[in-house]
């Protein structure tokens, strides 16, 4: 029986780059790393695990195939400034759903990142 997801995991070409773009940038907080620094988990404050590699052998970093992690963000009209001021990439600017706004950039890798944010509920 599956219990739950542990973690999403992202291959990367440059650890440190790509460090710098999810600690930097959309200021996540580094956990575990291992000891080669091949790995990197953020554990995220309201749960789940995202984890950057270079261990994925013959695995490449890419926007437009495989599975995506979507990171629930606080202000997304903000962060989207901010990304847009350091040129980060976007594949998808900011729309709205029924119950979110996203938008899509890519990182540093060149994965697809989803940012997301809940509407307000009414009163």
């Amino acid at each position: 029986m599956l219990k739950k997801i542990a973690f999403t995991m992202y291959p990367v070409s440059d650890i440190k780059r790509a460090r710098a773009f999810y600690e930097n940038l959309l200021h996540l907080v580094p956990g575990k790393i291992s000891a080669e620094e091949k790995w990197v988990e953020y554990d995220l404050p309201q749960g789940g695990c995202f984890a950057i590699t270079t261990m994925a052998t013959g695995v490449i970093p890419s926007a437009t195939a495989g599975g995506s992690v979507a990171f629930e963000v606080d202000n997304l009209d903000e962060l989207m400034i901010s990304l847009k001021a350091n040129n980060i990439a976007i594949k998808l600017d900011t729309f709205i759903s029924p119950v979110c706004r996203m938008s899509v950039i890519i990182d540093s890798e060149g994965n697809a990142v989803i940012l997301h944010q809940l509407n307000a509920k009414p009163c």
